[in-house]
């Protein structure tokens, strides 16, 4: 399992640092002692989690495009980071039907960038690139849950571009790092959810905006099938990966992370889990927007991280929710005790409590 005392002093870049995930990142490296170093545009989103936690006044955060292989090349020969973690992308479905060059520039070449710097500079001894549930071939069969070994071959431009980025890893760890010198994995992970997050076309914050403004939750689509998970959950995997293939090249790999059957959900069926958990008379009701298409069934096999690290899911929907809530409700009343909030979960869920 993982020992977060093993990060304390190491040098640590988190590309894409400013957005959901990697703020809750960079907040649990900060806690565990980390130097911590971000590269990232400006946070995507207003509000952001980035700045409401203040996170900037603990680390390093240098604000750059991914497809800029000379600025980001700089940062690497001026930090020497000895470990990578790689969030950086274009992360929405629809955003890649919008502009998908963009969308494969940043999640493709991006990733090209980041490898291509771990090659030509040796510092970094631990990398971990961070997918998604989306990069395999889904034919949308009924209860299939995809394993590390099947195609990669996502559909809508988002999805495709994370299979390139899985497809560009597995080359440059075939063709540059066979002599071990720096250990590399990727994380496909399932749907994240959390305190913090603002992102459009995202079921939770669409959530909150609407209790926000006294208004219905709108749920586009209620009977597809997502893992979903607490952001902590994922989080705690990648830390474990990154410690454990520092410590034996063994552990690196391909590895899927999610949650347990129970928490595979409809949409229609988390957003009543919020609706109850919130209280006040939040309601949801279903208006399909004729968007353009979305997987209708995903679901991970967890079985080789499981069986590898012994891992084991620790917060279900019901924790997970009452986190979220308790979150926004802090949101809510008073901003600026967000980073003790955060403190709080992070600490009650790495405490196992």
């Amino acid at each position: 399992m993982l020992d977060l005392t093993f990060y304390k002093d190491k040098v640590v870049l988190v590309t894409g640092h400013t957005g959901f995930k990697g703020s809750w990142l960079c907040k649990i490296l900060i806690n565990a002692g980390a130097k911590v170093i971000g590269y990232a545009l400006d946070a995507p989103t207003q509000p952001n989690l980035f700045a409401l936690a203040n996170i900037e006044k603990d680390m390093v955060s240098i604000i750059g495009d991914i497809r800029d292989y000379d600025k980001l090349k700089s940062v690497f020969e001026k930090y020497k980071p000895e470990l990578v973690f790689h969030l950086a992308a274009q992360p929405i479905v629809r955003d890649s039907y919008k502009d998908p060059l963009y969308t494969y520039e940043t999640n493709v070449i991006g990733t090209a960038n980041v490898l291509e710097c771990i090659r030509v500079i040796s510092s970094v001894k631990s990398f971990l690139n961070i997918t998604t549930d989306k990069v395999y071939k889904n034919n949308e069969l009924s209860n299939h849950p995809f394993k590390e070994d099947e195609p990669l071959d996502g559909f809508d431009p988002y999805s495709n571009s994370k299979s390139c980025s899985e497809l560009v890893t597995h080359s440059y760890k075939k063709s540059f790092f066979q002599d071990g010198r720096c250990a590399i994995s990727t994380a496909r992970a399932g749907n994240v959810i959390g305190g913090g997050d603002f992102g459009n076309d995202r079921i939770i914050p669409d959530c909150i905006r609407a209790v926000e403004q006294g208004k219905d939750i709108i749920v586009r689509n209620p009977n597809s099938t997502r893992p979903y998970q607490h952001v902590l959950e994922p989080l705690y995997c990648y830390l474990m990966i990154v410690e454990k293939q520092f410590k034996d090249i063994k552990y690196a790999g391909y590895y899927n992370v999610g949650p347990d059957d129970c928490d595979c959900l409809t949409t229609g069926e988390l957003a009543n889990s919020f609706c109850e958990c919130y209280g006040d008379g939040a309601h949801w009701k279903s208006l399909n927007d004729n968007g353009p298409h979305e997987a209708n069934f995903l679901k991970l096999d967890t079985t080789k991280i499981k069986s590898t690290f012994g891992w084991e899911p620790r917060w279900h929907m019901d924790t997970t929710m009452k986190m979220i809530i308790e979150w926004t409700k802090v949101y809510f009343k008073n901003e600026e005790e967000i980073p003790e909030i955060m403190d709080k979960q992070i600490n009650d869920f790495f405490g196992g409590k």
